[in-house]
């Protein structure tokens, strides 16, 4: 199970949406839906959380580049919805590294169903290795807001209902849980 929700900052404090993922595939689709959740350029932060294995929080204020920080990485690569946020560029991996370099393949003629010894040591560990486990991203995301880098960075169970709270905007979020 997975809980995310949007909160809007706007004049008169946080308005929460709960929102469904489904029909995001992209970073970019993330942004736009954070986007369409707040009339002006305001704040807008997309908290997600998926069954306290990991959460991760996405900043989006007006037409900037999203801010990202997630709490686990290597668990949430093991997710559709962690895989949104993790993008190449958090990971600080070239675009395309986990793309199998065509020029460095072994094609010693045992590609049509032969077995070779050394097989494995050929072949890919997939991305998934070169994800590290703990927290990637930006930690300052909500130091602003009254959540420092230390403390986001202790937060694990309910981290969404404690980032909530710090914001004072528990009740709003309650609504939509």
């Amino acid at each position: 199970m997975y809980f995310a929700a949007l909160l809007a900052r706007t004049e008169d404090g946080w308005e929460a949406s709960d929102t469904e993922l489904d029909d995001v595939e992209t970073l970019s689709d993330l942004a736009d839906l954070a986007r369409e959740a707040s009339a002006e350029d305001d704040t807008v932060l997309v908290l997600i959380e998926q069954e306290d294995a990991w959460f991760g929080v996405v900043r989006i204020d007006g037409e900037e580049d999203p801010r990202i920080y997630v709490s686990d990485a290597a668990a949430a690569a093991r997710s559709s919805y962690g895989e949104i946020l993790l993008t190449d560029e958090l990971l600080g991996r070239e675009p395309g590294d986990d793309d199998p370099d065509l020029d460095a393949l072994d094609l010693d003629g045992t590609e049509d169903g032969e077995d070779d010894e050394d097989d494995d040591t050929t072949s890919g560990g997939g991305s998934a290795e070169a994800v590290p486990h703990g927290p990637v991203g930006d930690a300052t995301v909500l130091d602003d807001l009254g959540v420092s880098e230390k403390e986001l960075k202790s937060l694990s169970e309910d981290a969404v209902t404690e980032i909530a709270e710090a914001l004072g905007a528990s009740e709003v979020l309650e609504t939509v849980r």
